[in-house]
């Protein structure tokens, strides 16, 4: 069974007013303006998929009389596959030992591009960084913050038991004389 999906690209019927098409697919769709406006961005949106041809026709009849060219298509189509060519042969470079030192100041990287793209980087001054040893820790150590200095000239101590002028609490007030109530039954 044949599926169609429904799709739009921005593109009006000729003749048609943009605000009153945008007016009518607001309506058609309940979607607000910001959701209009994205139908109306240029790229191809599809609105519907996975329709048959009765319903596929229905939706391109409706759009069409709301001012609208839409794009229906047989999901089914072909897409055209591009083979991408394989990489270009590298040559095997020579043993590199393992773990090698860090490169000596001025020791500089030169690269062969392995195709057109990479030759744009082929002049790029760059340090020849080397590998590190296994387990070795890669990043420097942090150096230790300074100690803030604090002037605390003007603070005292209080002696031990000393009262700090704290508030005391006020004493809690009598319960309530409740003698005078009773239940009823």
């Amino acid at each position: 069974m044949v599926r169609y999906e429904i799709a739009f690209a921005g593109q009006l019927v000729p003749g048609a007013q943009l605000e009153s098409v945008k007016a009518n697919l607001a309506k058609l769709f309940q979607a607000d303006a910001q959701r209009i406006a994205l139908l109306f961005s240029g790229r191809r949106i599809v609105i519907k998929n996975n329709l048959d041809a009765a319903g596929a026709e229905k939706y391109r009849s409706t759009l069409l009389r709301a001012g609208a060219l839409v794009d229906v298509r047989d999901m089914a189509e072909e897409i055209e596959e591009i083979e991408l060519a394989p990489p270009p042969a590298v040559e095997a470079p020579e043993a590199m030992p393992a773990a090698t030192s860090p490169a000596p100041a001025g020791k500089r990287l030169h690269v062969l591009p392995r195709d057109e793209y990479m030759a744009a980087f082929a002049d790029v001054d760059a340090p020849d960084f080397a590998i590190a040893p296994l387990g070795e820790d890669l990043q420097d150590d942090k150096p230790e913050p300074p100690a803030p200095v604090l002037d605390l000239s003007q603070f005292s101590l209080a002696p031990a038991g000393s009262d700090m002028g704290e508030i005391k609490a006020a004493p809690a007030a009598p319960p309530p004389d409740i003698s005078h109530l009773k239940l009823q039954e």
